[in-house]
């Protein structure tokens, strides 16, 4: 047998080897690759369409619910002077698949308690709704109550503006609070911070209570017994 020969047999060996069936195989290898991808890719595309920021942030206070914290003015308004260095507490309560009640609590002097002040926040058709619910010591309602705004777009898990509706608007022009028709809220909540926020030209109010440390919680806001 030459080495021609030898060279031939060894070729024919070698393609042998090779035979349709692996080649199959390695194809439909390739193809369980490829539709595992695509697969994940229309699974990612779906979260993210179904994803709602609104839902997660709703959420995100809800996990709260029952727990009570302290807090303070963060802001540096002259108009606030009056709040500065007071304690203030907050709680996340009352808690439902629409709506959730924070009563905001300011010492007034020590063990004198302002309570006449609760944050609504509800779920509606189009996003989220924050109200803001004034009570006097008789649990009646203040003249000033009732207003705030929706959510104008999507905001994030941690952070929703509200600016002012036009009911709030209506309010205000009648009570001559005709600056506070620009007023824009601001909710905050991370893993260890809960802000409030009301801002407009020339005006900033800004409370944050630390999430990390519950408190006991405090009585209820006024004409919320």
């Amino acid at each position: 047998m030459n080495i021609y020969h030898i060279a031939s047999l060894s070729l024919i060996i070698i393609l042998s080897a090779c035979s349709p069936n692996d080649e199959s195989q390695s194809e439909q290898t390739q193809n369980k690759k490829i539709q595992s991808a695509e697969a994940q890719n229309i699974t990612d595309q779906d979260a993210a369409e179904t994803s709602n920021p609104q839902d997660e942030f709703f959420n995100n206070l809800t996990a709260r619910c029952g727990q009570s914290f302290t807090g303070k003015l963060v802001s540096d308004d002259e108009l606030d002077t009056a709040m500065s260095g007071k304690d203030m507490r907050i709680s996340i309560t009352n808690c439902s698949e629409t709506r959730i009640d924070i009563p905001f609590h300011i010492e007034r002097e020590k063990d004198v308690w302002d309570r006449s002040r609760t944050w609504v926040i509800t779920r509606t058709n189009n996003g989220l709704r924050l109200k803001h619910d004034h009570r006097h010591e008789d649990g009646s309602e203040d003249k000033i109550t009732q207003y705030g705004g929706d959510t104008s777009d999507t905001g994030s898990a941690e952070l929703q503006h509200f600016p002012v509706d036009d009911e709030s608007k209506i309010l205000f022009t009648e009570n001559g609070l005709t600056t506070s028709s620009t007023n824009i809220w601001s909710v905050g909540i991370t893993d260890d911070i809960y802000s409030y926020q009301m801002e407009r030209v020339n005006r900033k109010f800004r409370v944050e209570f630390d999430l990390s440390k519950p408190v006991d919680t405090p009585p209820p806001a006024w004409g919320h017994e």
